[in-house]
Formats: structure tokens, sequence, C-alpha cells
């Protein structure tokens, strides 16, 4: 039987609203758990026991590889090459420190994602990086030579102080190096000129993580995939979502917001209904560093008390307005 695993990106922009159908379902959830690493946990609904979460970065790469029928760019890496997400950050400097704010993680068009590309590896090529834009818009940086690194998904920062999740590890100062020079590099682009007279944040940073080895081949995994998210985009829909197989999928409209309705029609009730009819054996409702499980007999624990949302996933909400509680 097969799990599926809806993952929730929303940090509780703005002002909070009670979602109740969420929040019965992890009042009756049957376990709890605390993960640090979501993708991973996540991962395990779709591959085979003993197969390893692979490098974001290397997956993103393969699927770029495998779009246009080749490495974009020139051929295919060397094999000992270390590929790493670039993500597009607007950091907001204060007194004392520098913070990514809620709005922080950006996302490029197709073009901008290009045309930034084209001008990274013009100034930076000759160092032994390059700058891919991949179909889905994101970025990858690949380099000739491996890193010894231990990185954070950019979404961990959202809210807090940028220098605790910096890079660490043997080879961490070349990276955080490259990293400087590149918000150097950001600092007056006519690209950000261009965001700034839309109205749009401009990217002040490309925050290097999730890197890794170089793949050879996609890791062979079964189920379905949705949304948004450098990994499991790059793993592509492997089949139809609502069959009797397992799936991921990654949601970022806030629970209980005008845009969660839809969300919680298309993937939320499906699920609920697939868990009561037998055809899935397990529902996982994850978010920050909290995954709830919820099986078939979920409806017996009728008597649990519902807490809002964002205080079951212990989520940090100092600051907003919350309603409804």
């Amino acid at each position: 039987m097969s799990t599926v695993y809806i993952r929730l990106t929303s940090h509780g922009a703005g002002v909070l609203q009670r979602a109740p159908e969420l929040e019965r379902l992890i009042a009756r959830a049957t376990t709890t758990a605390r993960v640090d690493n979501w993708r991973a946990d996540a991962f395990r609904a779709l591959a085979a026991d003993g197969v390893s979460v692979p490098a974001i970065g290397a997956v993103a790469l393969r699927a770029a590889v495998a779009a246009s029928g080749g490495a974009p760019g020139r051929a295919e890496p060397p094999v000992d090459a270390w590929v790493c997400v670039a993500t597009p950050v607007h950091f907001v400097a204060g007194m004392t420190s520098v913070s990514l704010t809620e709005d922080g993680v950006l996302h490029l068009d197709a073009a901008e994602a290009l045309a930034l590309a084209e001008d990274f590896n013009r100034v930076f090529g000759g160092a032994g990086a390059r700058l891919v834009a991949n179909p889905a818009a994101g970025m990858l940086c690949v380099f000739d030579a491996h890193f010894d690194v231990a990185t954070c998904d950019p979404a961990d920062m959202v809210g807090g102080e940028v220098f605790a999740f910096q890079p660490t590890g043997r080879d961490a100062p070349r990276l955080r190096r490259l990293m400087s020079e590149i918000e150097m590099w950001l600092f007056d682009h006519a690209a950000n000129r261009i965001r700034t007279a839309a109205g749009r944040l401009p990217v002040t940073a490309l925050w290097l993580w999730g890197g890794g080895g170089v793949l050879t081949s996609t890791p062979q995994v079964q189920g379905w995939t949705s949304g948004r998210d450098p990994l499991f985009s790059a793993l592509g829909a492997l089949s139809a979502p609502g069959a009797r197989q397992a799936g991921v999928a990654v949601i970022e409209e806030q629970p209980g917001s005008a845009a969660w309705a839809q969300a919680q029609d298309r993937w939320l009730a499906p699920a609920v209904v697939a868990l009561q009819d037998g055809r899935i054996e397990r529902l996982d409702l994850s978010a920050g560093q909290r995954r709830f499980s919820v099986t078939r007999r979920f409806g017996l624990r009728f008597w649990r008390r519902a807490r809002p949302w964002w205080e079951s996933f212990e989520l940090e909400v100092e600051g907003k307005t919350a309603h409804g509680i």
C-alpha cells in the first residue's frame, strides 16, 4: 500500500487563518514525528527500501540534461563535478545582521534566469564554475571540482539571521567566498534595475545549497509528484495523482487563506477519500520540522481537540495576526 505525502511550505506570512479540515486530520493523526530533512522523509514514499535521497542539485541537473537532450551549454559535466542549487534571494541588511524576509526567496521567470546565467558564465566562467538555467526557471551552479560542505535550504532561513546558516565543512570558505563575490556582482546589476523599476524585489544573492556529485541517471522511484520544489519537480510526474500509488505534493498556499481552498480540493480532499477507501495506506502532513501520519481509522479519534495548524507544526508566528483562534 502507498503513502501520499503533503508538504506545506508556507511560512505563515500575513494574517493567519484557521484551516478546519487540516486541523481535524492533524488532531486525529496516528503518529507524529520530528524530521530534520523533510525531503528525505518524503522521498521514502516514492523509493524502494534502502534507496537514499540523492543530492538535490544533482537530480535537478540530470533532469535539465534529459530535457535538453544534452547538458545545457556544453557537453556532459566531468564525472568528478559537483552541482548545487542556486536559489535567488533578497537579503535585508540591518544595523548588525542580515536576514531573509518571508518574501525573500525569489522565483525568476525563464528569461531572467537565462540572462543571469549567461552573464554569470561570462564573469565567473574561468573560475571553474558555471550557472545553468534549468527548464523550470530555477538555477544550478556546476563546479569542475568537488566541494566537501554542508549547506542549508534557504527556506529554513526565513525570518532568521543569515550568518547562522552559512555553509560549513572543509571547503566552506571557498563556497562562502564565491557567494560573497556573487553578491558584489549582483549589486546594481542590470537585471535588478529592471526588477526594481517593475516594483519587484532585487536579487541580492544566490544561495548555494543542496550540492552533490553529478549523477549518470535519475533515481528509480514510483509514484507521482506535484508542486514547485527543486528535488520533486526534477523527479517529475511519474503517474497520475489519484491512482493507487504513492505521491508527494508540495503546496505553497497558506492553510486557511483564499488560495488554500483550491489546494485543499485538489490534494487534501482526494487523499482523504483515497485513505477512507483503502486505496492508500497513509497520509502524511508535513510542515516545518513536524510530520503527522494519518491512517484509515482516523475517524475513531473524534474526541481529540483541534488546534491552530501553525501551533501543531510549531511554526514561528511572532508578530503575525491570527484570526479564528
